[in-house]
């Protein structure tokens, strides 16, 4: 058993902050949230975490990353600069800094085959929790197409892990769902339209399936189980996207050019993953198509964006990091209050909205009884300044379930290029929050609870908040291509 006595405990279900909590694990789940200030005793053996002079909130979920994408190049794509096993081990190299950086939880959107989910559930390897797709499904010409601009395929057989993902008619996109399913896939990813570094000529308003074809894909995803994330930018691929009931649109940057789309997603409950970091990414990029459409859209992903809270549509975090690079995951949470937030609704974002995007929200994304205890302890005050969380320093203790992960100050995989000239984009939309010092103070203090105290406590409320959807329960931990 760990006791965990918070100084300032953010729960993730948009309440405020309480002081002087604690929160008792229990087998990798919380057991209690008690508010009974630092006297809270607990029995003699257990270990107790003094985060007294810390915040600590739920483990942060980014839920459109590619773990498994190390660049847009063309030989990065196809696998031939570097051998299966060193990508995989950069691979790993990724997770583990996800992890340490206080993300417990990602949906990988393409890329990253379930050897990987397997590897971090037996422990061979640390990383977050997986919520994995494996490929992207489009038809010919879609963005899941990995053809050369010659026209010449991969000269490498397909790998069984991530199967083939091309699918055409009805009975095509049927079969491919299923065979992802059937390779370890928990939610289908699928596009109906470009994106911004989308091959010339298929660009972010050209569609891609038909309102048939995506009806059969999600009438048989949801059939057996899974969600279905949909890439769709804007024209009429994206209210194709929509109609045919997908559980969430990614991008989705020219919503705000059809009055019916975001009304829709507010009746339909489609969750919204706007992906702005990447966006941000692409406005630099070295191919002109790429930065023209990036630098035209802007306007609309914003306009979108506000739209969609006005709209009661539920927006969470997704970062759509991999081919830029891999820049810290909570740089999202500075665009997204940038783009309109709160610090307290970009936190949900990337915690109980989130859980809910992927259907685990029985699970994790709050602190509350029952739960998987993933959580976070951060130096300073993220309500006051969002970006205290990309500051790997301030990273004090990554709890996931049974384990806990060890933050590191080592640098992420760097982007091509500079993120400076990006983020202080966000930062200078960002008014009002402060500069919190960078000063590192003394790791955390552990302890074995001496006596047992008689200190009275007071329970935080655990009740049930709505949850629409049934859940999917995490195991129990054992005991030891491009075109966004």
């Amino acid at each position: 058993m760990k006791i965990l006595r918070a100084g300032t405990l953010i729960d993730g279900t948009g309440a405020p902050p309480v002081r002087d909590a604690a929160v008792v694990i229990n087998n990798g789940r919380i057991e209690a949230v008690t508010t009974a200030g630092p006297s809270t005793g607990g029995p003699p053996d257990a270990e107790v975490i003094d985060a007294s002079r810390f915040t600590v909130l739920p483990g942060l979920i980014d839920c459109h990353d590619h773990l498994a994408f190390h660049g847009y190049e063309l030989v990065r794509r196809w696998g031939l600069d570097e051998p299966p096993s060193t990508r995989h081990l950069r691979t790993a190299r990724v997770a583990s800094q996800v992890l340490a950086s206080g993300y417990t939880a990602v949906r990988d959107a393409g890329g990253l085959d379930a050897g990987f989910r397997l590897a971090i559930q037996e422990g061979l390897i640390p990383g977050p929790r997986l919520v994995l797709s494996l490929q992207i499904i489009s038809p010919i010409g879609g963005i899941g197409d990995r053809v050369s601009p010659s026209g010449h395929g991969s000269p490498f057989a397909h790998d069984p892990s991530l199967p083939p993902s091309v699918a055409d008619g009805i009975e095509g996109v049927r079969t491919t769902v299923r065979t992802m399913v059937r390779a370890g896939a928990d939610v289908i990813k699928c596009a109906t339209t470009g994106g911004a570094s989308s091959r010339a000529g298929h660009g972010p308003k050209d569609r891609a399936f038909t309102l048939d074809e995506m009806r059969a894909l999600v009438d048989e995803a949801h059939a057996l189980g899974r969600r279905v994330m949909c890439h769709a930018v804007g024209g009429p691929g994206l209210r194709v996207a929509i109609e045919a009931g997908v559980d969430s649109i990614e991008h989705g940057y020219y919503l705000d050019e059809d009055p019916d789309l975001i009304p829709m997603m507010a009746e339909r409950s489609v969750f919204f993953v706007p992906t702005l970091t990447v966006y941000e990414y692409h406005r630099d990029s070295t191919a002109p198509h790429v930065r023209e459409r990036a630098r035209a859209l802007r306007a609309h992903h914003l306009d979108s964006v506000s739209r969609a809270l006005a709209a009661g549509v539920k927006v969470v975090a997704g970062t759509d990091a991999g081919g830029h690079g891999h820049p810290n995951n909570a740089l999202e949470l500075e665009h997204l209050v940038a783009a309109g937030m709160t610090p307290m609704h970009a936190l949900q974002a990337a915690t109980s909205l989130a859980a809910a995007c992927l259907g685990l929200e029985q699970e994790i994304g709050t602190i509350e009884k029952g739960k998987w205890a993933d959580l976070v302890v951060v130096e300073g005050d993220p309500l006051r300044d969002i970006r205290v969380l990309q500051d790997a320093r301030r990273i004090k203790r990554v709890i996931k379930g049974s384990r806990v992960a060890t933050p590191s100050t080592a640098s992420r995989p760097s982007a091509r290029r500079s993120s400076s000239r990006r983020t202080s984009r966000a930062r200078a939309s960002s008014a009002g929050r402060s500069n919190s010092s960078t000063r590192t103070p003394a790791p955390i203090p552990r302890r074995r609870c001496a006596r047992r105290r008689s200190s009275s406590r007071r329970t935080a409320s655990n009740s049930s908040r709505g949850r629409s959807s049934p859940p999917r329960r995490w195991p129990s931990p054992p005991s030891a291509p491009s075109g966004r």
